[in-house]
């Protein structure tokens, strides 16, 4: 076994003060390497909660915050986020990523369990790993309580203090019926309210949900996208409002008259019942819908699918199989433009119609897309999973930093929300080109029209802030910046065949779950395409045999796609619990001449 690397220099939140895994002996320790902007992570934060809370006395987790966009590197946004997401544990915030090469990370997220005795025993890629996670600590916790080594209680967790007014961490927003409705995430709310934006007076009338992050009928554990239904459509279904709940993977539909929600829809369920499949097999449960839309032109809700990279349409009209169908995406992370069902996209997280197309921003590739209602995929900015930055100009060399929010303007171009610029950006299509409207604004996660007047929903600073000259700025502002890349460590390997292998391990007690086709699936893609003269595609087996095609020093990403469905191996259980570890790899390579001839990477063990 390894012994585990010391934290080093960094910045501890959520705690009274820098922590040391040797003073950490007699625990087990559960590091997690995140960053706020990977949807993947936010689901591992989910699944750690039962975790704490099952081994309140024994387990200390510590996220290790391992930023990609440059936005993420600094302690103040990284605290803003472990609030808004209510993460109940210590962090450590990494700007460096020093951690990460010592721990050989490659994916976000990865989780790495370390035993009392301060030595490495799993690490593991992906989501879907809390249950061989459970028992591996409880396993830890006998052995060392057997050998008088554990200790308890002392948990080093300090929650911080709240944040926030009448609105917190608001997302989007949208006009209906003379109000105002704010999908307010940090309160768990829908805010009805109304707005003057020539004295930014804000006048909250009702707060629709529980406010708790909690999964009842009533709770919206964090609304971030809203949309209203045409007359003629609410009339039959009886409500008015669609909220995308991101963090319970389900639409709630609201009566706006008296703020009841109506009923929910569970996303993965009516997917199921679709017997939807892509190409990496069934679409996983957790969806993360970021933001809604009502489509005129398709006569349906637009949904963009952050968790599984994915557009959805819904029909609030039919029950059953083809309410929900899927209008663009693989699951596949990526940036693919073409036809629809064979693209890629990388966290859609706003969305805005206009005629036939369906504009959205992705987040994850700093992208400003569309769709066609004939169903093809077009990037107008945008470049890849890691390219970013803040640059105006001719559209194909300019760059945004994860987006959030589109909303189309009335002369017909495309206002973003550029959130970790801390801008708003316009597109002109006229043009082809991109200008910026409004910076040094704090996290603009959503747009809308007011009284003629274009406001942002300032996530971070809580507010919405009127922007009075957007509309008609008297001189288009270019900002003339620089590309930026996220830069992790590459992984070297010899040029030609490379064997490709996918750790994988069921948890104790289960066992790989093929009812319903195979059981793990393999998605392989190489940035640039010619890099893989073979092994590109899609697969069953999590084992592959790569042909790498270039001189030693040629460098590139290789996307890796893996999943694995396991459940309980009992015949007399009728109901088995059944569990899907996933993970998209995006790994930078570089060829060397006798470097390795093997990739491994951990989905579980």
């Amino acid at each position: 076994m390894i012994r585990a690397p010391e934290f080093g220099s960094g910045t501890w939140l959520n705690t009274t003060g820098p922590l040391s895994l040797r003073q950490l002996r007699g625990k087990v320790v559960l590091l997690d390497f995140w960053t706020f902007a990977c949807g993947n992570c936010l689901h591992v934060i989910e699944e750690l909660r039962p975790l704490e809370r099952r081994f309140a006395d024994e387990l200390v987790i510590i996220g290790v915050h391992s930023p990609k966009f440059a936005h993420e590197r600094g302690d103040e946004a990284v605290r803003a986020a472990i609030e808004r997401y209510e993460v109940g544990h210590a962090v450590f915030n990494d700007p460096d990523l020093r951690l990460w090469r010592q721990y050989a990370i490659r994916a976000w997220p990865t989780l790495v369990l370390i035993d009392p005795n301060g030595y490495v025993v799993a690490q593991a890629a992906g989501e879907g790993q809390s249950a061989n996670l459970a028992m591996m600590i409880s396993e830890l916790i006998a052995e060392s309580e057997a050998a008088g080594t554990l200790r308890r209680g002392e948990n080093p967790y300090q929650p911080p203090e709240p944040s926030g007014g009448e609105l917190r961490f608001p997302a989007k927003a949208i006009e209906l019926g003379g109000s105002l409705f704010i999908a307010d995430a940090g309160h768990h709310h829908i805010v009805q309210a109304r707005f003057e934006p020539a004295n930014q007076r804000l006048q909250v009338d009702r707060r629709i949900g529980s406010g708790r992050r909690g999964s009842e009928p009533g709770d919206l554990a964090e609304p971030n996208g809203l949309t209203a239904l045409p007359p003629e459509v609410s009339a039959r279904t009886g409500y008015d409002l669609v909220v995308a709940d991101t963090a319970n993977h389900r639409l709630s539909c609201v009566r706006s008259a008296d703020g009841v929600i109506v009923a929910t829809i569970d996303l993965a369920a009516a997917l199921a019942a679709t017997d939807t499949r892509t190409v990496t097999g069934p679409v996983p449960a957790v969806l993360s819908p970021w933001d809604v839309a009502w489509w005129p032109a398709a006569r349906r809700v637009a949904i963009a699918a952050a968790g599984v990279h994915l557009l959805l349409s819904w029909d609030p009209l039919l029950d059953g199989p083809a309410a929900v169908q899927l209008l663009a995406g693989t699951t596949v992370e990526g940036l693919k433009d073409g036809p629809a069902a064979d693209g890629w996209l990388a966290q859609p997280s706003g969305l805005a119609p206009q005629g036939d197309r369906l504009w959205f921003v992705d987040s994850e590739s700093s992208a400003l897309r569309n769709l066609s209602l004939a169903g093809q995929l077009t990037t107008v900015v945008g470049e890849g999973l890691f390219d970013f930055g803040h640059v105006d100009g001719a559209a194909a060399q300019a760059r945004l930093q994860h987006p959030l929010g589109v909303s189309v303007l009335p002369d017909g171009s495309i206002a973003v929300a550029d959130t970790y610029n801390g801008a708003v950006r316009r597109y002109d299509p006229a043009q082809d080109s991109v200008s910026t409207l409004a910076s040094e604004l704090d996290e603009p996660s959503g747009l809308v029209l007011v009284q003629g007047v274009l406001v942002v929903l300032e996530s971070g600073a809580h507010r919405l802030t009127p922007l009075p000259d957007a509309l008609n700025p008297p001189h288009p502002r270019e900002v003339a910046g620089a590309p930026l890349q996220s830069v992790r460590p590459a992984s070297e390997l010899a040029p030609g065949r490379v064997e490709l292998r996918i750790a994988f391990r069921p948890p104790s007690g289960q066992k790989l779950d093929d009812r319903y086709g195979p059981a793990t699936s393999l998605m392989v893609s190489s940035t640039p395409p010619e890099l893989l003269a073979v092994g590109a595609g899609a697969g069953s087996a999590l084992s592959r045999v790569l042909e790498l095609v270039g001189e030693p020093g040629t460098t590139g990403v290789l996307h890796v796609t893996a999943q694995a469905a396991s459940c309980d191996d009992d015949e007399l259980v009728e109901h088995p619990a059944c569990h899907l570890a996933r993970q998209d790899w995006g790994v930078p390579i570089q060829l060397t001449a006798g470097g390795p001839s093997v990739l491994e990477l951990p989905l579980l063990g």
